[in-house]
């Protein structure tokens, strides 16, 4: 372990945050002990303590839904940890994504404030649909198919973008556009790649001197 001295509390635990290090979004708040901690961080897969059963357990050993612990962080007081992973499959034991998928307030923080805001949701769906391959869905068709299929689309809905423009139709333009952007997120969400890496990439560009991006 780091020279962190970690904060465990009088029975010997720490909460650990898990968040999908791609979308961001929260799976599951568990438990570690110092050996389940230590295993983790020397496994870079999750391990927690059971308080129910009161021993070690690993996050899919019989599920095979693992997680693959990209980053580690502890708070200002060294008592709670947010554990960043790549999900193998669903992280509660429900069978769906996200242990937090139930709102107490329904859809009243939903908010259009945030022009932007159907991508972070679109962005957490698809992660949702890989991790849960609902019947029937077109985003588990997609990741079912593999990265050939998904590029096969992405190059597709591109050309389409571009034949759209051509024609100046903004109405075709729009659909075409929405098509590709959402073709794109799947790509990302395959490659494991955060979209806040590639807005990283703008911004730094943006940043840069004499640099105004075009």
């Amino acid at each position: 372990m780091s020279n962190v001295q970690i904060k465990f509390d009088e029975k010997g635990l720490v909460p650990a945050i898990v968040q999908d290090a791609v979308s961001k979004e929260v799976l599951t708040l568990a438990y570690m002990n110092e050996d389940s901690l230590q295993k983790s961080i020397e496994t870079k897969e999750t391990w927690f303590y059971s308080r129910s059963r009161q021993e070690l357990w690993h996050k899919g050993a019989t599920s095979g839904n693992t997680q693959t612990i990209i980053d580690m962080k502890y708070d200002c007081d060294s008592d709670a940890i947010v554990v960043l992973v790549v999900p193998e499959g669903p992280a509660c034991h429900k069978g769906v994504y996200s242990c937090f998928d139930e709102s107490l307030l329904g859809n009243e923080t939903k908010s259009m404030s945030n022009r932007f805001e159907i991508i972070n949701e679109l962005e957490q769906t698809i992660a949702q649909r890989e991790a849960e391959r609902p019947e029937g869905a077109y985003t588990t068709y997609l990741f079912e198919k593999g990265v050939d299929k998904i590029l096969k689309k992405v190059g597709e809905e591109a050309s389409e973008v571009i034949i759209a423009a051509k024609n100046r139709d903004k109405e075709e333009l729009k659909w075409e556009t929405a098509d590709l952007l959402y073709h794109l997120l799947v790509l990302l969400r395959e490659q494991k790649l955060p979209l806040d890496d590639v807005l990283a990439v703008l911004e730094e560009r943006h940043s840069s001197k004499g640099n105004d991006n075009g």
